[in-house]
């Protein structure tokens, strides 16, 4: 376990690296009125991966269900920087459709974040945690998608370009795919805490189950 840390560790500090240069080198730069596919691509093979080496290692996927799942919630608290959307956009900066959205979105799961990782993270709260991870992740594709189609929505509004330049480029590319990942896995690590409590009850005598 402590050399999956490791390497996985290694991965996401290359993985910012390479969003941080590929930024600075304004590959991901689009003056058209719109995010484009360079970006996409950048947030979306993450996840991608992510999901192939979930579903196609043991050692790994024990890996990731052994993670804190207080943490990895807690970590979520970063998403209070969706207000910076909100400011953009009364400067006319990003269009209101995506900004409102993204930024009033991730200022409710930042806010919330500290106690869902202090009060839900556990098999007690299950459900509430489990609807709070999707809300996570309802969030953050639902600004994926604005963010592409607002464009559409109002050609002549502000453009997304600042969504593909430093520093904001990097919330694309790096922390959007980033929080979406810790979600599934703590959605993953919640369903399987089902599973090992009704293994946990099967293995009691009726005296004891019904003493719970």
């Amino acid at each position: 376990m402590k050399n999956y840390g490791k390497f996985v560790g290694g991965l996401i500090l290359v993985w910012f690296l390479f969003a941080l240069g590929a930024s600075a080198s304004h590959l991901f730069r689009n003056d058209a009125n719109r995010v484009g596919i360079a970006v996409g691509i950048a947030a979306g093979a993450p996840i991608v991966l992510f999901s192939l080496w979930f579903a196609a290692s043991e050692g790994f996927r024990r890996f990731v269900l052994s993670l804190n799942p207080r943490v990895l919630t807690g970590v979520q608290v970063w998403r209070l920087v969706g207000f910076t959307f909100v400011l953009l956009e009364a400067r006319s900066l990003l269009p209101r459709i995506f900004a409102f959205s993204a930024g009033y979105g991730d200022m409710f799961i930042g806010a919330t974040a500290a106690f869902v990782a202090w009060k839900l993270a556990d098999p007690a709260h299950r459900g509430f945690f489990i609807l709070w991870q999707v809300l996570g992740i309802t969030d953050l594709v639902l600004a994926v998608s604005l963010g592409t189609t607002a464009p559409l929505i109002n050609p002549a509004g502000p453009t997304m370009v600042p969504m593909t330049v430093l520093p904001l480029s990097l919330i694309p590319t790096f922390l959007v795919p980033l929080f979406l990942i810790l979600h599934l896995i703590c959605v993953a690590q919640a369903r399987a805490w089902k599973g090992a409590s009704a293994s946990g009850q099967r293995s009691l005598t009726p005296a004891q189950r019904a003493a719970i």
